[in-house]
């Protein structure tokens, strides 16, 4: 009797739930090196290399360098790989870069150089886990399976941040065993990446793709750069630099935020299944106008230590919100005229938010230095303003009838 075979491009829903856990295990993992490396990062250019507020918005430039190049280094990836292929070649380098900081950096050079190599993997993973999630989502359903990812995500960041706030408290600040645990979580990562097979038949994407239908898009990632930016570099900043928070609360304060996201990230899927995107993003940036508001006064509102446990709860409430960044993909999706764009766009993004984004940070330094920070968090509620007027604009055309 002739076996039947499956038409080509039609995949096996067996298939598609393996490549499911695959990617959630890559994305758990992945989320423990990162946890590890942004928990610690701040106190380790504090302490071991000694900058201060304007070295440390200069480091940014080095740091955001690969996002701003992301659409050539995607395009040319794209060429020779699928997007899981990059996602395992991204934990390479993530790893080969928290392994350079660890142990080969010895001085501000190599600090600039291990820096762009751990920085470079970090970028590629976010231009190919929304793509990624997006082949494993049901239409209609697309906010559910990126809120699902986000929590593995954090679940991810509590045991690797956990880990360190433990290895902290009992060995102190070796950030060379903080790096090397972070190198071996992503290298895992890469692994499970390696194993997917999603993707494999269908049609490759496109290497650069730039189009006005996208420009809303392109809009809305510059002004989440701006916003990443700020917070990445300055917002444990205050923290570390004006409150000297250790790095074993600085852990914990992460452990508390992937506590929270495990939870929230999938609820927050759902919310932009439910509520639509141009409301999510548009609430986001009010929000964000908030916490911009709770850094910038947090101590003249409140007597010490209310005022610092104000700032926690700005920072725990600002990382749980930084979830809602899946509202930009989704729009992609509903808006893309092939599904081959969304990658390449995806990257365009990227690249169009960094160039706009890596030179806030070194302004935002000088601004510290000579006005004070607290006109660093002014200006960061100045744009989010901004910011809740462009996603007014957000449109979502009508949905077609959902498909696997």
């Amino acid at each position: 009797m002739k076996q039947k075979t499956r038409p080509s491009g039609v995949e096996c829903p067996l298939v598609k739930l393996n490549d499911l856990k695959r990617a959630l295990l890559a994305t758990l993992f992945f989320g423990a090196a990162s946890g590890i490396v942004m928990s610690t990062f701040n106190n380790y250019l504090a302490e071991i290399h000694h900058l201060g507020a304007e070295a440390r918005g200069w480091i940014e430039l080095p740091r955001e360098l690969p996002g701003l190049l992301l659409v050539l280094v995607a395009g040319a990836l794209l060429t020779v790989m699928r997007e899981s292929q990059m996602a395992a070649a991204a934990m390479i380098l993530s790893a080969s870069g928290a392994i350079g900081l660890g142990f080969l950096s010895p001085n501000h050079a190599w600090l600039v150089v291990f820096v762009v190599v751990y920085s470079l993997g970090d970028h590629i993973i976010f231009a190919v886990e929304g793509p990624i999630g997006l082949k494993l989502s049901m239409g209609g359903k697309e906010g559910r399976r990126l809120g699902q990812f986000g929590g593995a995500r954090n679940l991810g960041t509590i045991l690797g941040v956990g880990t360190i706030y433990f290895l902290a408290r009992a060995l102190g600040d070796r950030f060379e065993i903080f790096f090397a645990v972070a190198a071996g979580c992503a290298l895992v990562a890469g692994i499970f990446y390696a194993g997917l097979k999603v993707g494999s038949t269908d049609t490759p994407s496109r290497r650069l793709v730039f189009k006005r239908r996208y420009s809303l898009f392109y809009a809305i990632s510059a002004l989440f750069g701006i916003r990443k930016q700020i917070f990445l570099a300055f917002g444990v900043w205050v923290l570390v630099e004006i409150h000297g928070v250790p790095v074993s609360t600085i852990a914990l304060l992460y452990f508390i935020a992937a506590t929270l996201g495990v939870v929230f990230r999938p609820l927050l899927g759902d919310v932009i299944d439910w509520l639509g995107e141009r409301t999510v993003l548009a609430t986001d940036e009010l929000l964000l106008l908030v916490i911009c508001l709770a850094y910038a006064f947090a101590s003249e509102l409140l007597p010490e230590p209310y005022d610092l446990w104000l700032l926690y709860g700005a920072y725990v409430f600002d990382s749980v919100l930084f979830a809602l960044r899946i509202a930009r993909t989704t729009y992609l999706k509903k808006i893309a005229e092939d599904p081959t764009d969304i990658t390449p766009t995806i990257s365009t993004g990227i690249t169009i938010d960094h160039a706009v984004a890596t030179t806030l940070p070194i302004l935002s330094g000088y601004i510290w230095e000579a006005y004070g920070f607290q006109w660093v968090f002014l200006l960061a509620g100045a744009i989010a303003v901004a910011g809740f007027f462009v996603c007014l604009r957000v449109k979502i055309p009508y949905p077609e009838d959902a498909r696997c």
